[in-house]
């Protein structure tokens, strides 16, 4: 397999000069290392050729390094049906740097675009909808961000008297945590949320 693998690779690298940067074959697994702004050419090719064929989109995922000057990883994954072998084809990205799309490609890029989007802020260029896909409307931040905060934010509920979707400052409740570590069908001195009706009978 690693060999097959290889003959890909070695194919990328002299058909897609402009877009290969590097390579490397670990766990018996491709990952391809593409210049960002030749994705689409790289993947069409990829998926064009009668050598590689790697006709399926798997995903597309974000990755963050804060500390890198290319904050971000843009990966895409790629099945081959035909040949049995998967790709993962690699671009980093800087904050606000814009990402080529790749919908008119493989339309399922659709979704994993915005989901990139929604989660980590990365931008496509020739996107037909990029709008948040997980999140509210009017939510701030990117989840998936290592700097994004665990508290701070506000929450969404349904307010049952208001009749509509209310917005507050999140709330960490430890009122029902008790860490006794006992087993709760065994000696708990208190009875359990939901067992209320056993307790009596």
């Amino acid at each position: 397999m690693n060999e097959a693998l290889k003959e890909i690779a070695e194919l990328v690298a002299q058909r897609q000069p402009d877009a290969f940067v590097a390579s490397r074959i670990e766990r018996g697994e491709l990952t391809i290392t593409v210049a960002l702004d030749r994705i689409p050419e790289a993947i069409r090719f990829l998926r064009d050729d009668a050598s590689c064929r790697f006709t399926t989109l798997v995903d597309i995922c974000g990755v963050d390094y804060p500390e890198r000057e290319k904050r971000f990883e843009l990966v895409y994954h790629l099945l081959s049906m035909h040949q049995n072998l998967r790709v993962r084809v690699k671009a980093h990205v800087r904050e606000g740097e814009i990402a080529p799309s790749i919908v008119d490609i493989h339309p399922s890029a659709n979704w994993f675009e915005r989901e990139a989007f929604d989660m980590f802020g990365i931008m496509f260029s020739g996107h037909p909808d990029l709008r948040r896909i997980l999140t509210d409307y009017g939510f701030t931040g990117y989840p998936l961000r290592k700097d994004f905060p665990m508290t701070g934010y506000v929450e969404v509920r349904y307010d049952e008297e208001l009749k509509r979707v209310v917005y507050e400052p999140v709330k960490l409740t430890q009122e029902y945590r008790r860490f006794d570590f006992m087993s709760p069908w065994e000696g708990a001195e208190y009875i359990l949320p939901g067992d209320e009706k056993g307790a009596g009978a």
